[in-house]
């Protein structure tokens, strides 16, 4: 049998908040992928910064273990670039092709190929045309296809069509329902609008060219919306991501999945479905078995962090299917305003107070009674002992991955660039981390 071919089909800041997760968003491109493939509604990213998420999908290892403690272009970067999806999949003979973002390289181009890209089209805004144009070369296979799209980050389009009108928009939990987030909510949908055309032309190149057949297909994107309390939160509304995948390995699976999964699962399953014996590194575990309907759980729990994002805020949290706990672990007591993408509805929350609003050190959420995790019980005597277990969940993982923040801050390399967690905006007078911080939370040997 031959090896298959792999695409990884990857957006910005989209949740999961498309058609196919129910929500009034029309994205018919990924709604029909979805109904010809298999949908995970509980899949989730270990961190939800850019950066930070998708070095965890290309390595199958935890930020803080890969070292993208932050922001590629701000200077992060990770560990090794050997240890990736794609140069493992090069050293097993696959073609390995980038197109559009690829957020963990600074747009290096020698850390690019490091990274195990053989052919690269960086232009994001045209990564779909780049892609199509790959597919329509008849290429040698067995391929690896990654194209990212910039598509629903900020700044979202101006609104032009009909169907887009905030009189008809209701904007996200937790936000309120006011004229100014349905203005925002609306803009995105005109962006998912766009991505979900783009994404469709990429589809149908791979159905055209006869390559489906052949094909494994992922669909995701890096974390949740840019809104607040979502991107860079570790709530669900910052973990919760769209994952879809359709083609070789996953003939007859199910439709939908209800078992948790990470982005640190693909890893394993495109090493399965490659028949390729998994590197030792992999810290996920294969999410192939759900989908074929052989197992209905690979995971009790799932861990999370924040480490940098626009600012420091680290975090760390723990979910199981029916408790969350999130710790802070700096001592700052409110929230990280450079931390959200400027916006309609930022610009409301900011208005009502938000940058006075405490942020407590740790968070306990009953995700049955409240999925929307408005009602901290970390104070509640009576959930004490549940309390506590997933205190000792949390410090378990630490221990396990030699997470740093057990002994000191994040590290950064020298030179990344980060904001005063006081400013108003991520873009407001940015500086580095050793001006800002002082040389401690520089680690030279990067």
């Amino acid at each position: 049998m031959p090896q298959p071919n792999v695409v990884y089909i990857h957006s910005h800041d989209t949740g999961r908040y498309i058609q196919p997760y129910g929500h009034a968003i029309p994205t018919p491109n990924l709604q029909k992928f979805a109904e010809s493939g298999t949908l995970f509604r509980q899949a989730f990213t270990v961190n939800p910064t850019c950066s930070p998420s998708r070095s965890a999908l290309l390595t199958g290892m935890y930020p803080h273990v890969n070292g993208m403690f932050g922001l590629a272009h701000r200077g992060f970067r990770l560990k090794d670039y050997s240890k990736t999806m794609p140069n493992t999949l090069r050293q097993a003979g696959y073609h390995t092709v980038l197109t559009g973002v690829q957020h963990i390289a600074k747009g290096d181009p020698n850390l690019i190929e490091k990274a195990g890209y053989a052919e690269v089209h960086p232009d994001a805004r045209k990564a779909h045309e780049s892609a199509v144009a790959f597919l329509k070369q008849a290429p040698k296979q067995p391929f690896f296809l990654d194209c990212g799209f910039i598509e629903t980050h900020r700044e979202f389009p101006a609104l032009q069509d009909a169907a887009d009108s905030p009189d008809y928009c209701l904007p996200p939990a937790p936000l309120p329902d006011t004229p100014e987030t349905r203005v925002d909510m609306a803009r995105y949908k005109a962006s998912a609008r766009i991505l979900d055309a783009k994404i469709g032309q990429v589809l149908d190149a791979l159905d055209a060219q006869g390559l489906a057949s052949n094909t494994l297909v992922i669909v995701t994107t890096d974390h949740g919306i840019a809104f607040p309390r979502m991107k860079c939160n570790l709530q669900d509304s910052g973990t919760g991501i769209m994952l879809m995948m359709r083609g070789k390995g996953l003939e007859g699976g199910r439709k939908a999945v209800d078992g948790m999964v990470s982005h640190m699962d693909l890893f394993p399953a495109v090493c399965e479905a490659a028949g390729i014996e998994r590197p030792a590194w992999l810290q996920g575990a294969s999410l192939l078995p759900l989908a074929r309907g052989e197992k209905d759980e690979i995971h009790e729990q799932l861990f999370f962090e924040v480490n940098y994002h626009a600012a420091y805020e680290p975090m760390r949290a723990v979910r199981t299917k029916r408790w969350k706990y999130i710790r802070q672990m700096a001592d700052r007591g409110r929230p990280v305003m450079s931390n959200c993408d400027n916006g309609e509805s930022k610009s409301e929350w900011v208005r009502a107070q938000w940058p006075e609003r405490p942020v407590p050190p740790e968070e306990l959420y009953d995700l049955a009674y409240d999925p929307n995790e408005g009602g901290n019980l970390a104070a509640e005597a009576r959930v004490k002992d549940v309390l506590a277990e997933m205190r000792a969940r949390v410090h378990a993982w630490m221990v396990e991955t030699r997470d740093p923040m057990l002994t000191g801050p994040a590290p950064a390399p020298a030179g990344a660039v980060v904001n005063d967690p006081g400013n108003l905006s991520p873009g407001e007078k940015p500086r580095t981390v050793e001006d800002l911080y002082g040389a401690a939370y520089v680690q030279h040997e990067y």
